[in-house]
This record gives structure tokens, C-alpha cells and sequence, in this order.
């Protein structure tokens, strides 16, 4: 998700039986004020399907808010705080700092190279079309042409 999204979240968004996220809303502060908008594009509102241990761990967070209503944000900070922690956690680490934005770039590379195609990857993150995945991430996916020249040496051997 993009770090919007994430921040957006509520309670109401999640399915706990069907494992799924709702994206339906961005989250944005501007002069200071905190603001729930539409999401980026309309591809952006989407269902994502997540595993079962990842919603255990959300139950389990969402336990220990305190207070919390069906449509009050989960994560109540903004970007620039969550930009903040990564950067003194990297620090704290000894590792380098990444952007936000780059766990989502992480989960797509990772789906890439677990054999997923684009359209799946599209749908999953969001993406208007098709080619903003390709154009993304296209220097991702495995040159294909030895297995092109085998299968049709193989079909041409039948």
C-alpha cells in the first residue's frame, strides 16, 4: 500500500474471516490539519487479500488501542512521524534508511521474483494500468528468451 493508505486505515477496513484490506481512502495532513481524501486513482480502491498471520497481528495490535471506534484511524500519526521512526530505526540498526515507499517497491520485487505476473501485481498495488507496473518494474522480470527457443525446439522435436 502507499504509506496514504496505510495511514488511512480503520478497523471497519479489514475482514478477519476473508483475510482481506479494504483501500478505499488516502490519508493526507495539510497546513495542519489531518485529512481523509480519495484514493490516488480509481484503481487505487481495492480489495487485498492478506495472509492469516498478518491478520492475527493487526488483531493483536488493534487490541491494545485504547478507545478505538469502527472509523477512527489505526495508525493515528503522519508520514512525516512514520518517516521519522524508520530513519532513527535504520539509524538504531546500523543500517541504511529507506523511504516508506520502498517496502511497497519491496513487496512487489519479491512478488516478481516469486513468479507472479503483472497483472496480479497491478491489481495488488493498485496501479492504473498494467504498463505503471511494466514501466516499474520491468528490469525485474527474468529474460524469458532461452526458455522461448527451448519450448519451441521441444514443440518443433514432437
Amino acid at each position: 500500500m502507499r504509506s496514504g493508505e496505510v495511514l488511512a486505515l480503520t478497523t471497519s477496513d479489514f475482514d478477519f474471516i476473508e483475510n482481506t484490506i479494504s483501500i478505499n481512502k488516502n490519508y493526507a495532513r495539510i497546513n495542519n490539519e489531518d485529512l481523509i481524501l480519495e484514493p490516488k486513482t480509481a484503481k487505487s480502491k481495492r480489495v487485498i487479500d492478506i495472509p492469516k498471520f498478518l491478520c492475527d497481528m493487526v488483531q493483536e495490535y488493534i487490541s491494545q488501542l485504547y478507545d478505538l471506534k469502527p472509523n477512527d484511524r489505526i495508525f493515528p500519526i503522519t508520514k512525516y512521524y512514520l518517516n521519522h521512526e524508520i530513519d532513527r530505526s535504520s539509524k538504531k540498526a546500523g543500517i541504511p534508511k529507506i523511504r516508506v515507499h520502498d517496502l511497497r517497491h519491496s513487496h512487489a520485487s519479491l512478488l516478481i521474483n516469486s513468479g507472479f505476473s503483472p497483472i496480479v501485481i497491478s491489481e495488488r498495488l493498485g496501479h492504473e494500468n498494467i504498463e505503471t507496473t511494466l514501466q516499474t518494474y520491468s528490469h525485474l522480470y527474468p529474460s524469458t528468451k532461452d526458455k522461448v527457443i527451448e519450448k519451441l525446439e521441444f514443440l518443433y522435436q514432437k
